[in-house]
């Protein structure tokens, strides 16, 4: 795969709480939270409001969820994990990491995000119809790339990937796919100069900082595997982290996961 080695890849998002590595914080303080990245602005939001309700910080680390589910299983410092894969949370409840099977908090959905202006938006008929002019621009000798997720250890990369098999896409884009760290990362390559756009979160195409220059339209939710997001205590949470959890599940948390794009059960 190719990456994008400008400098337009660090303009974008903007990052609230902590970097988007995946890196566990340093022992000590408040406690850590992995979450995945399509869950920066609306996980971020969540736990201002809980500081100001409880007078409790936390500390948010987002990156890739295959990524975390590693470095739990590794024993990094993580009290709550907020995977967009259930299976994620589920592998580490098998193997001992976690007090149970958590619960799932919210369902995601996939969109097709570019800059605004970059071409006309694909319609709802034919939502991939920038991949299809991207393509027709490597035949005319214009490179355009098509951003999505790692589908290796990122959910949102494997829904892209499914929704462009399923619409017969895949293999014709290999030379113009980019592949970011994690789903976030997507979202800044697929606004950058040289990119068509990109297949990522509606949370992040939702949130202020991207919506602003950018423009979107939604992937039927039948063409890739439904983005279960699940999250969990691991063993070494404490009182603050459990609260945050149970916070998270009532109406406040919920509102704040509906209003970035979120289904929740």
């Amino acid at each position: 795969m190719l990456s994008l080695a400008t400098a337009n890849v660090a303009r974008g998002l903007l990052l609230v709480c902590l970097l988007l590595t995946g890196t566990p914080a340093a022992a000590g303080g408040p406690p850590i939270v992995a979450a995945a990245s399509d869950l920066q602005f609306a996980l971020t939001e969540a736990a201002e409001q809980f500081q100001q309700e409880t007078g409790h910080a936390l500390r948010l680390n987002f990156g890739s969820s295959g990524n975390f589910r590693r470095q739990i299983a590794q024993g990094a410092p993580f009290e709550l994990y907020l995977s967009a894969d259930e299976r994620y949370v589920q592998a580490l409840y098998k193997e001992g990491h976690t007090q149970d099977e958590g619960v799932i908090y919210a369902i995601g959905r996939l969109v097709w995000l570019q800059r605004a202006g970059r071409g006309d938006l694909p319609s709802a008929d034919a939502p991939l119809a920038g991949v299809e002019a991207a393509l027709e621009a490597q035949a005319s000798g214009t490179t355009e790339r098509i951003a999505l997720a790692n589908p290796e250890h990122a959910p949102y990369g494997v829904a892209a990937q499914q929704a462009l098999e399923h619409a017969g896409l895949w293999q014709q884009t290999e030379a113009l796919r980019v592949l970011g760290e994690n789903v976030s990362q997507a979202a800044q390559f697929a606004l950058s100069d040289d990119a068509r756009g990109g297949l990522v979160a509606y949370s992040l195409a939702l949130a202020p900082a991207l919506s602003e220059r950018s423009e979107y339209i939604l992937i039927p939710e039948g063409w890739h595997s439904s983005l279960r997001q699940r999250m969990v205590l691991t063993n070494q949470a404490g009182e603050v982290a459990s609260n945050f959890y149970h916070w998270l599940q009532q109406d406040e948390g919920q509102s704040i996961l509906r209003r970035y794009g979120f289904s929740v059960e």
